[in-house]
Formats: C-alpha cells, sequence, structure tokens
C-alpha cells in the first residue's frame, strides 16, 4: 500500500479536544486522515472498514462522567463490537491517546491478554498526588520492536512529551498475575523516567500519575493496539517543545513524530 492509500479514522465525540492537532500530525505524513463524529459510524457501519488506522484521541470524552474513557467505550463496544472485532482481526492497528487509552482500556482492548475482555483488566485511575497534570516528560521507550506504533523508536530510546490528565494513573488487580504476563508478552511499551533515561521509580514529578512500574503506554500481546498517556500529537513540530526558542538548531520535528511514521510505514508494509 502507498502511502496517500492510507485512510485513518479519528473518532470524536462530545468533550473530544484533540482531534485536529491528531488529524494535522498524519496528513503531514501525507496520508488521508478524516474526523467522524461516533454517530457517523454507527449510521453506516461499513466506513470503519475503508481506514487502515483507527485512532481515538485525547479529551474529554462525554466529561468523563463514570470513569475516564469508561462512557465511549461501552457506547462503542456496545454499538459495533462486530466492526472493531473484524477491524482487529485484519491486523489494522488501533490507537488511543490519552483519553483514547483509556477507552482501549475501559473496553477491554487494552492489555488483551486473552483478545477482547468483556471487562477491564486493568484500569487509568486517579492521579497521585491527585490533580490535574499537564506537563512534559520523559518516556523510555522498552518494547524490543513488535509494537506497530513504535518499531522505528531504538529500545532504550528517551523520548519527551507532554501529558494532560487527572487519570493516568495505571494500575492492575493484586490478586491476578497480570504484570508478569504483560512483561513475558512484550506489551509494555513506555515508562517513565529521569531525563537520563534512569526509572522514575514512581517518584513525582518524572512520573506524573503514580502509575505503576512507571507505565505509561502499552500495546495489545499482538502488538497492533497501543495506548498511551502522553500526547505525541502535542510534541509533533518544533514549535510545540517548551525550550525550542532557546535552542540554537532547533529539529525541525519532536519526538511524536516517531509514533506516526512508525504506524504508518507497518501498514505500508503489510498491506
Amino acid at each position: 500500500m502507498k502511502r496517500g492509500e492510507i485512510r485513518v479514522c479519528i473518532i470524536r465525540v462530545g468533550g473530544t479536544n484533540c482531534d485536529a492537532e491528531t488529524k494535522r500530525s498524519f496528513e503531514d505524513l501525507g496520508v488521508k486522515a478524516s474526523i467522524y463524529h461516533v454517530n457517523e459510524i454507527f449510521r453506516k457501519r461499513e466506513l470503519l472498514a475503508e481506514h487502515q488506522i483507527l485512532v481515538f484521541p485525547g479529551g474529554f470524552s462525554y466529561g468523563d462522567y463514570v470513569r475516564a474513557g469508561a462512557i465511549l467505550a461501552k457506547t462503542i463496544m456496545a454499538r459495533i463490537g462486530a466492526e472493531i472485532k473484524a477491524f482487529i482481526d485484519e491486523g489494522k492497528p488501533i490507537l488511543g491517546i490519552c483519553n483514547g487509552f483509556q477507552v482501549l482500556v475501559e473496553a477491554g482492548l487494552l492489555p488483551g491478554l486473552n483478545g477482547i475482555s468483556q471487562y477491564p483488566e486493568a484500569a487509568l485511575a486517579t492521579n497521585v498526588p491527585s490533580g490535574y497534570r499537564c506537563m512534559w516528560v520523559y518516556l523510555r521507550h522498552e518494547n524490543s520492536g513488535k509494537c506497530a506504533f513504535t518499531w522505528l523508536i531504538p529500545r532504550g530510546a528517551v523520548l519527551r512529551m507532554p501529558v494532560a490528565h487527572a487519570e493516568g494513573r495505571f494500575v492492575l488487580p493484586k490478586e491476578k498475575d497480570l504484570f508478569n504476563r504483560l512483561i513475558g508478552n512484550d506489551q509494555i511499551v513506555f515508562r517513565y523516567c529521569c531525563e537520563n533515561g534512569e526509572p522514575a521509580e514512581g517518584r513525582f514529578p518524572a512520573n506524573p500519575n503514580g502509575s505503576f512500574y512507571d507505565i505509561a503506554g502499552i500495546c495489545n500481546p499482538d502488538g497492533t493496539i497501543f495506548g498511551l498517556m502522553p500526547h505525541p500529537e502535542r510534541a509533533y513540530y518544533y514549535w510545540q517543545l517548551p525550550d525550542w526558542t532557546r535552542m540554537k538548531n532547533p529539529p525541525r520535528y519532536g519526538d511524536g513524530k516517531l509514533i506516526f511514521e512508525s504506524i504508518i510505514k507497518y501498514v505500508m508494509k503489510k498491506f
């Protein structure tokens, strides 16, 4: 598949507020990206199959009532669950950014240890310390290359992106051995870290929300479904970097571009 033939479906609802930035990032790389209100997908279910990439962008879908991402997740799985499953079965990638990550977890698509789960296997809980966090953080890439969204990034590389959330603390049930399975399946993609790459070890502000094992992003066992709390679309261009005016020779792009470039090249190779 050629770059210009790739179509990206970006879902929005009331409260979504990062769809335009996400669309611009994809289009900067030469693919066709479209924003659809979820009701458009419900009315024309075959529309989803016409795309190669599905994205749930950041924001506060439906005001994050009940739990962050819960209402959108349950609505989607109830209305177009079969179409979502068919999309996954074809090996087409799904990305969830911030609120989108919360949606994927609430929908049972991540961690996805046994395929699509009827109930959430993990949670993105209220930040510790509590409060809304809008700040730049460092991320260490932990994946060996199976994740379709980060396979262009060397393992151990340190990236910088912003977070903007109040419920981003990744937690797992204590009574289940899910953590060892995540490690064994190479599903941990990003961990919060210090600038030099050393683990944050839960310490604020390097770990902005108290996430277990400093987890900032995970993928499913196949590496085709990826969710992360930081915002790559807000770290795409150099002028989005917080310190670019102090740089003598600022880069043309930020680290967020690597994620969009990875998934586009993955689709070009696979399809």
